[in-house]
């Protein structure tokens, strides 16, 4: 695999996967999340006084907290620069090589999805986390010799979503490790209104909360109903989101007001209605709704678990009486 498909410079990143002019910059313009931005502060301002790098960096929680958002605030904060890459693209130790040889002092690494990382390249990434050092070897067997290459300080920020499954080793290598949480109807209200001012619309108040109870606590989801309901606006309104407005677009799209997709129903109609309310092994779930199995536990199971609307049991998925409630099915044996 070629560096430029593994390394992308941050222009290169913004233009193809970010709406950067939604993206804050800055960890005075994030929104939320304020236990781990006002330690992130801390310890970024810590390393810039001793003129050193900052700890590795490992952040997780569900998609679309802000996980990318960080990564690059904390680039931004040091007044270095950015490289990313994710962890299924690196596939060979060289790989690896060209993406760390290419760091320079002070500068911000951000791997996405590091869990996918294969563990023997975990292996040759402990020692340029620990000593800035990388052991590679070259040459074909029987004419192969080790080679040291020493690195400039820098930042590993690793993302997941499943910190469940990253190696103890390397773990233990990040010296701050964050887990960020769902956000507050209150803050993704701010982060909408914030959203609807950088992009020139006009949001009433009403419409903003509406948006943000059905926002799954997740701002990514947030900012995308906030495009789709803003086109809702222009074509069947004056261009302004009011409450009106909102709430049909957000019913012809099928986001409920508990924020639940049609994906999230299947899911709970599913478990209710062909496995009598569980419990249910995943597998089973996933071949019945048609769903990847890390899908449903990485985007819709966490919401749901939080929500008190599933249950994860040692014999499988349960779903609860909230869920009955909320589907309008009467649950069996109730009298």
């Amino acid at each position: 695999m070629k560096e430029e498909n593994i390394i992308h410079n941050y222009e290169l990143f913004d233009d193809n996967t970010l709406d950067n002019t939604i993206r804050p910059e800055t960890i005075e313009e994030y929104i939320g999340q304020n236990d781990v931005k006002e330690n992130i502060k801390i310890f970024v301002e810590a390393a810039k006084m001793r003129n050193e790098s900052l700890d590795h960096v490992l952040l997780y929680g569900p998609p679309g907290l802000g996980k990318t958002t960080l990564a690059f605030i904390i680039a931004h904060e040091l007044g270095t620069n950015i490289k990313t890459a994710s962890g299924p693209s690196i596939e060979k130790s060289g790989d690896l090589a060209a993406i760390l040889s290419s760091l320079e002092k002070g500068d911000v690494l951000f791997i996405d999805e590091i869990h996918r990382m294969p563990r023997y390249i975990e292996e040759i990434l402990y020692p340029a986390m620990e000593d800035f050092s990388l052991d590679i070897i070259v040459g074909s067997e029987g004419n192969s010799r080790n080679i040291k290459i020493d690195l400039p300080p820098f930042t590993l920020v690793g993302a997941t979503t499943r910190a469940g499954d990253l190696s103890a080793p390397l773990r233990d290598r990040f010296g701050i490790i964050n887990k960020l949480q769902f956000y507050t109807v209150e803050e993704l209200t701010d982060i909408i209104k914030r959203t609807a001012r950088v992009l020139n619309v006009e949001i009433k108040d009403d419409a903003a909360v509406e948006l943000a109870k059905r926002s799954r606590g997740t701002p990514r989801i947030a900012n995308r109903l906030f495009k789709r309901v803003r086109d809702f606006a222009m074509v069947k309104g004056n261009g302004i989101v009011n409450l009106e407005i909102t709430e049909e677009a957000l019913n012809r799209l099928k986001v409920d007001k508990m924020g639940l997709d049609n994906t999230d129903r299947d899911l709970l109609y599913a478990i209710i209605n062909r496995f009598n309310g569980g419990p249910v092994g995943v597998e089973a779930l996933s071949s019945s709704i048609g769903e990847e199995v890390t899908t449903i536990e990485d985007v819709y199971e966490p919401y749901l678990l939080q929500q008190g609307l599933l249950k994860r049991t040692a014999r499988g998925r349960v779903a609860t009486d909230l869920a009955y409630e909320a589907l309008g099915i009467a649950k069996k044996g109730n009298k």
